[in-house]
């Protein structure tokens, strides 16, 4: 009875280590990333791709309230998977962070620090009795003194920085096509077409532009911001003309 107990305290609580040194309550909050719709990003020498799948649960939910990319400053952007909630909370601690950035030092916030910045709040949330983890991932994709940045963002509060990479999920079966296809010569189009054609290998169903979102941040102009629905729906027929050719 005493070891089921011990049990339940590790499993329970989140500022109490396992016997061999593990988090459940953070554990479960990867969990619940896996289970979020993916998201991946890409980066090329022209900038950073962000594509999110932004499936509806029902025909009847209106497309544009589902919110899987956030704009945080002109620069930099966010792309999620798992809790929409928890996400909306660390986009809100971003673009506060950016804010103060700006208004201090008079200049764009760097996309590492602004990272930092969130997985240091998150990284609060494991060790705080009476709190959770926040059941989310993010990937932060942003133009730094005119260098492309990706970031990811775990449970635990620890940043990576990637040159593609995947989250939500289905993030298996994306990170090896994303292997086997990535290239550092990548332009921004082919940075696009790349990562909706890893959403595609994870997915049983044909990729559809209305349940994709889309945005780049572009090295040249250093601008961060969402294509809009025929853009998309360009890339995802090019996508499938190249699909049927390759079966002919």
């Amino acid at each position: 009875m005493q070891g089921q107990n011990q049990q339940q305290a590790y499993d329970r609580g989140i500022t109490i280590f396992s016997p061999d040194g593990r988090l459940y309550q953070v554990e479960y909050a990867r969990e619940a990333v896996k289970r979020g719709t993916a998201s991946v990003g890409v980066r090329t020498a022209d900038g950073v791709v962000l594509v999110a799948d932004r499936s509806a649960r029902s025909p009847l939910m209106e497309e544009d309230s589902i919110e899987k990319l956030h704009t945080v400053d002109d620069h930099v952007g966010v792309a999620s998977a798992g809790h929409v909630a928890d996400a909306r909370k660390l986009v809100d601690i971003a673009r506060r962070y950016a804010q103060r950035n700006q208004l201090r030092y008079d200049e764009p916030v760097g996309v590492e620090s602004l990272t930092k910045e969130v997985t240091d709040a998150i990284q609060e949330y494991t060790q705080t009795g009476g709190a959770r983890p926040f059941g989310v991932a993010l990937l932060f994709a942003g133009i730094e003194d005119g260098e492309p940045r990706l970031f990811e963002t775990d449970p635990s509060g620890t940043p990576s920085e990637w040159q593609a990479t995947a989250i939500g999920n289905g993030r298996e079966q994306i990170m090896t096509h994303l292997e086997d296809e990535y290239s550092e010569d990548l332009t921004l189009g082919d940075g696009i077409a790349l990562a909706l054609s890893a959403l595609a290998a994870a997915s049983e169903d044909a990729l559809d532009a209305v349940n994709v979102d889309v945005a780049t941040a572009d090295a040249e102009s250093g601008v961060f911001r969402k294509l809009d629905r025929e853009e998309i729906q360009d890339y995802v027929e090019d996508l499938d003309v190249d699909a049927e050719e390759t079966d002919e």
